[in-house]
């Protein structure tokens, strides 16, 4: 398979770098729409479980026949790794857009291996993609075409919900709220299971109430045309158990302080990861 013939309806020809845990569910979101025939690189032996007739997997760039010609190259490698895994990919640069998800890694650093010729869109998306519920906010460089921004978009979707801003130094943020995000949530189940089984409930009770309160909570939020505080306030009764555990959480040292801290030092960090 080198060259493919795009059906009506189906995302076109695409080369995915890395098939890990993100680039692997964009690829099951893309499946789902119909994938012409494509290529994914990751040296990683796991990775070949990924291949089917509509996807070819290599383990380096090199094995890419000379005449494929994706619509767009995926970067979802670790943005440790970027240095040495972009500049295999220059060649392709002035045709597919490159749409990156390493994150922390800014449109600069990214155009630096890849040549001024290179379309380039910076994406943060967070990991409910697995199961379609993402969110991912994308900025594009000066000169990605409209096609080419539209294309992006499309393969974000088949994810989840889709953002765009034009500022990039908005990503560091937003990478630290919603693609660090889901961590946060995670400790707070973790917690809450973890506290309910000091108070001696049964294990699996435990977990059941932990996760399906924050699954079940998140879904009214998602649901509902209300304010988070509006919907913390209706569960909250003056002087009953909720208001007795949101003084703890809501004090001056709790919550209200140490939240910011964390999105101040994951915004850092993804700062720190700039190339």
């Amino acid at each position: 398979m080198t060259e493919a013939t795009t059906t009506a309806g189906q995302i076109p020809p695409i080369l995915l770098v890395g098939c890990g845990r993100m680039g692997s569910a964009m690829l099951a979101g893309w499946r789902e729409q119909g994938l012409a025939p494509s290529f994914a690189v990751d040296p990683s032996p796991a990775a070949a479980a990924f291949a089917a007739p509509d996807l070819s997997v290599v383990a380096k760039a090199s094995e890419i026949p000379a005449d494929f010609a994706p619509a767009a190259v995926v970067v979802a490698v670790k943005p440790q790794n970027a240095d040495e895994t972009l500049p295999d990919y220059a060649r392709f640069a002035g045709g597919p857009v490159f749409l990156s998800i390493m994150a922390g890694r800014t449109i600069g650093g990214i155009a630096k291996p890849l040549g001024s010729k290179a379309a380039i869109v910076r994406a943060m998306p967070n990991t409910p993609a697995a199961i379609r519920q993402g969110v991912t906010v994308a900025c594009p460089a000066e000169g990605v075409s409209t096609p080419q921004r539209s294309l992006c978009d499309r393969l974000l979707q088949a994810i989840g919900h889709v953002a765009w801003v034009e500022d990039e130094a908005f990503m560091d943020p937003v990478t630290a709220v919603s693609g660090s995000g889901p961590a946060y949530v995670f400790l707070l189940a973790e917690l809450m299971e973890e506290a309910a089984l000091e108070h001696g409930l049964p294990p699996d009770l435990a977990r059941l109430l932990a996760r399906q309160t924050v699954a079940g909570s998140g879904a009214l939020l998602a649901a509902s045309p209300e304010e988070a505080s509006a919907l913390r306030r209706a569960v909250t009764s003056p002087g009953g158990t909720t208001a007795a555990a949101l003084a703890v959480m809501m004090a001056s040292d709790a919550l209200p302080l140490i939240i910011p801290q964390a999105i101040d030092a994951a915004t850092r960090r993804s700062r720190e990861l700039a190339g």
